[in-house]
């Protein structure tokens, strides 16, 4: 697979990486074996991203990311991410420079390393100031615990105020079809600040695949089945969405999702979406897509049908959206 820069002076990557929160939760049932057999083919097809977060499953993700890769460690540019704390059924945001260092320690104990190669500050608390948390984050790079550092889900602002402090490799915000609002000032100022960018959900959280008519086709632990655009009043339209996207792929002899992927990738040399799945059949599709090569009249047809703000409904209930900048 062909390789791409995050950031003026980040990582080395495949042009495809991989999510893997579903591998723990959030996604309806999960099977460890399945996971880890999707990891090591990921790795055989040439992707080199992986993408855990120290909240998914609350510390399973990263185990189980960290066994699968413990033989092949030098294959992988591993990435996590921290602040989301849980509790219970509470979850809060933590910046604090105290959180930064304690959480990355208990980041590298799980995965089983001792150098992480891309930190990402999950979500920003107003609490703590960016400067502070890229300072404790800076801290890190210097004492070879972290190769490079990220940012998820922040405004232009924040990019600007944390850049100032150290270089920041990676924004990672959702970015897909039918979530394109980050195009308008965010990713314009990643671009001018050498910010590589990485969408996550490229595929409308399996929605943009087609294969998805109701709430009813997710298991009943899904959490997409809390979520607006999965709900009655927003799916009609969503699904009108998914139709004109399915009639372009059908032209140009793809599926749906390598369409979705491709369009991002055709976004630019600097965009490395992490499409996350948890079997190997659908890795496999995901990874074609990295051959499909879009022509801009192309992108400009899929751009025509999905234009910006075409999907209905928020992408996360309002307690989700308020850690969100926009």
């Amino acid at each position: 697979m062909n390789l791409r820069t995050l950031g003026t002076n980040g990582p080395r990557v495949s042009a495809i990486g991989l999510g893997c929160m579903g591998m723990s939760e959030f996604y309806g049932p999960t099977d460890e074996a399945e996971s880890v057999r999707t990891i090591h083919r990921a790795l055989e097809l040439g992707v080199t991203l992986l993408d855990t977060a120290d909240m998914y499953g609350r510390g399973h993700n990263e185990q189980l990311v960290g066994g699968a890769i413990a033989d092949r460690r030098d294959q992988v540019v591993l990435a996590t991410k921290f602040a989301i704390r849980r509790e219970g059924d509470r979850r809060w945001v933590d910046n604090s420079p105290e959180y930064v260092r304690a959480a990355c320690e208990a980041s590298l104990r799980r995965l089983g390393v001792e150098h992480i190669d891309l930190f990402y500050c999950h979500r920003r608390d107003r609490k703590t100031p960016i400067e502070e948390t890229v300072g404790a984050m800076a801290e890190l790079v210097d004492e070879g615990k972290v190769g490079h550092l990220g940012l998820s889900e922040v405004g232009a602002d924040t990019l600007r105020r944390a850049s100032a402090v150290h270089p920041i490799a990676a924004l990672q915000s959702e970015w897909s079809l039918w979530s394109r609002d980050v195009e308008a000032e965010i990713v314009p100022t990643a671009r001018e600040l050498g910010i590589g960018i990485v969408p996550y959900s490229p595929m409308g959280r399996g929605f943009l695949t087609g294969t998805i008519g109701s709430a009813d086709d997710l298991a009943p632990d899904d959490f997409r089945r809390q979520s607006p655009r999965f709900q009655r009043e927003n799916l009609d339209a969503n699904l009108r969405l998914v139709q004109r996207v399915r009639g372009i792929a059908s032209e140009l002899g793809c599926t749906p999702g390598q369409l979705a992927l491709g369009w991002l990738l055709h976004q630019g040399d600097d965009v490395v979406p992490i499409p996350g799945t948890k079997r190997v059949a659908y890795l496999e599709e995901n990874v074609a897509a990295a051959e499909l090569a879009l022509l801009d009249e192309d992108a400009r047809a899929l751009e025509e049908v999905a234009p910006a703000g075409a999907a209905a409904g928020e992408r996360y209930p309002p307690e989700g959206m308020t850690a969100i900048e926009r």
